[in-house]
């Protein structure tokens, strides 16, 4: 890759790519199982459908979807047990935080997109320190539209004052990838994510496909 065709920024998903939140994620959907005297079910199986948001834990947690005649109800109440708790146990990826300190130290700007609403993805980039570092903060809520669809991708890429096409996402859901391709950004797709229950993440059509998020900067145009 020339330098005129160098990655020029980087975005990243944040649950599952960024930060492990599913402690936190999960514990919610297991804190509302303990207010219905129900037993607390292992960590394991809440974290693959973690990327899913309150639809996911719901599910895993009460086995209800969308269309329970309880479902609204039920996600207002596991929102605010999730908000009362959601910075207690979530962390940066501790093998992401040498990449971020490679970005900074090379002066490649960084910014996060995530379908997380801002009331919750605010103060958990805050808590997570990731707020003093990143370039941009786009949330569900910031555009009228949420991954899939590009419009995220493309305000931030906006604020950061950086074409789209010189730009790489990174995220561990489909959507991730399919906003990403659709904004013209080359794409991620990590392994050490939330994955859901859908497609494999080889068949999810990315750009690249890591492992470890170490070889992020081994990826072309990213030297």
């Amino acid at each position: 890759m020339t330098a005129a065709q160098r990655i020029q920024a980087v975005l990243f998903d944040l649950d599952g790519t960024l930060i492990d939140s599913a402690p936190d994620l999960g514990g919610a959907g297991n804190d509302l199982r303990a207010r219905r005297g129900l037993p607390a079910l292992p960590l394991a199986d809440f974290r693959p459908m973690t990327g899913a948001g309150a639809r996911g834990m719901l599910g895993v947690a009460l086995q209800i979807t969308p269309e329970h005649p309880e479902f609204e109800t039920l996600k207002h109440d596991y929102l605010a047990i999730y908000e009362a708790r959601m910075t207690r146990l979530t962390r940066v990826f501790e093998d992401m935080a040498p990449v971020l300190d490679a970005l900074d130290a090379a002066g490649l700007p960084w910014g996060i997109v995530t379908n997380k609403h801002s009331r919750f993805a605010a103060p958990v980039v805050a808590a997570t320190g990731l707020d003093r570092r990143s370039r941009v903060l786009v949330c569900g809520d910031t555009t009228p539209h949420a991954k899939p669809h590009p419009a995220p991708l493309f305000e931030a890429a906006r604020r950061m004052g950086v074409d789209p096409a010189r730009c790489l996402y990174v995220g561990d859901d489909l959507r991730d990838v399919q906003a990403g391709r659709a904004a013209g950004m080359g794409t991620v797709a990590v392994a050490w994510g939330y994955l859901g229950q859908g497609e494999p993440i080889d068949a999810w059509g990315a750009d690249h496909q890591i492992n470890l998020p170490a070889e992020l900067l081994k990826l072309p145009g990213m030297a």
